[in-house]
């Protein structure tokens, strides 16, 4: 058995928890420092509360929905899989169910009873917690030796494994404080940026739309003014009083990386089941059990209320004008709109509203195998402060355990 080594874990999020346990199981001591008065406060408003905990993927499948450094999360995902998570909660007595897009979740819906898993191990294997804000990393000669508490104490350690988190939700503790410490050490920080972030748009309606919920609507992102494609999905979004958000506007978010006002635009298909034709076929047949109705009374079966409105003044098309006289080519104006309803993207959303954050510290510079830096021995990093992002569904808290279960194995 290897001789037994004190670790230093900074940080009680999911990838620290997840690192601490991981090192405890070597038969390490670990030290968990934590500045908040509960530890995974992120993690327990995680999904809405619910917490997508990991997708039920393969792992090539798992890594083509990494947006960042994807290749780099290859060993860590190999090492801990979301196969492994699902086993490791299962096999420590929380219930499990698989939603659409294999999303997993606890069967409760409830993200407290996640944090309480791991909490339940931690004390099991006498894990020292110190809730204490942590001021500097000690660092000697190129190697990490522990690091210092705001008070001025001192913590030796062995290892230490950096988890901090991003800048995102920084309620709940996210500050910053890791990429301080990591850029003192010389570490390179890539910009900070949001990712899977709501968008703000410049179309005055989003406000009228605020809380209206689409379904299985087709989405694409377009670069103006070449028109070309960046991205595409299909699922479900939210209009809001700045803009839009839910899951596939937050995917697309991802992959806007350099953003300027209407640099980029949302394409909406409503209707994305039919072709151009069909919907208009659609349309006639609609106009036909509505024939001596206004045309704003005729698109009830076709649209949310809310949206009608919207849609016909795109139209141009009189709201009065009785179905029987819309022409064919006032058809081709209303297929065309429902077809590729246009958002122009004005920015994101504040990075503190953003479920992650993108950028943090440069994966050229951490071993990949091990999660140790390649400039400062024995300081290893875990979770977001690390530059890689993913889509959601479930695949950034895995990102959390996959490389806090590696760093807490490697030391």
């Amino acid at each position: 058995m290897l001789p037994k080594k004190k670790v230093l874990i900074i940080g009680a999020g999911a990838a620290g928890q997840m690192a601490s346990i991981a090192a405890l199981l070597n038969n390490n001591e670990v030290i968990l420092a934590e500045k908040n008065n509960i530890l995974g406060k992120k993690l327990r408003i995680t999904g809405k509360g619910r917490c997508n905990m990991t997708n039920a993927c393969s792992i090539d499948e798992f890594l083509r929905n990494v947006c960042t450094n994807s290749k780099f999360l290859y060993s860590a995902v190999s090492r801990f899989s979301p196969a492994d998570t699902i086993d490791f909660f299962v096999a420590n007595g929380l219930s499990l169910k698989v939603e659409r897009g294999n999303r997993v979740f606890p069967t409760s819906d409830k993200a407290e009873d996640v944090a309480n898993v791991l909490i339940k191990i931690l004390k099991k294997n006498n894990c020292k917690i110190l809730h204490k804000r942590i001021k500097a990393l000690l660092v000697k000669d190129s190697v990490c030796l522990g690091a210092m508490c705001q008070s001025g104490e001192k913590i030796y350690a062995d290892a230490v494994i950096l988890a901090t988190g991003g800048i995102s939700y920084p309620s709940t503790g996210s500050t910053g404080d890791g990429f301080k410490f990591a850029r003192r050490c010389g570490h390179t920080i890539n910009e900070l940026k949001p990712s899977l972030v709501p968008l703000i748009c410049k179309q005055p309606f989003c406000k009228d739309l605020q809380g209206l919920s689409l379904k299985n609507v087709a989405v694409s992102i377009r670069e103006n003014p070449s028109g070309k494609k960046i991205y595409e999905d299909f699922g479900e979004m939210l209009f809001t009083h700045f803009g839009v958000s839910g899951p596939i506007i937050l995917s697309a978010s991802c992959h806007l990386k350099d953003l300027s006002p209407c640099k980029y635009s949302i394409h909406i298909d409503l209707k994305p089941a039919l072709d151009a034709a069909q919907l208009d076929k659609r349309i006639l047949r609609d106009f036909g059990k509505y024939i001596n109705k206004n045309f704003s009374n005729a698109l009830l079966d076709l649209l949310p209320s809310k949206m009608i409105p919207i849609v016909v003044e795109l139209s141009n098309i009189d709201p009065d004008l009785k179905c029987h006289q819309i022409t064919k080519e006032m058809r081709a104006r209303l297929v065309y709109i429902l077809k590729d309803l246009t958002l122009d993207i004005l920015d994101f959303r504040p990075i503190e509203e953003a479920i992650v954050t993108s950028g943090g510290i440069s994966t050229d510079e951490i071993n990949p195998k091990t999660m140790e830096s390649k400039l400062i021995e024995r300081l290893f990093f875990a979770g977001e402060i690390i530059d890689v992002d993913a889509y959601t569904g479930g695949f950034n808290l895995q990102i959390a355990f996959s490389t806090g279960f590696l760093a807490g194995q490697s030391v």
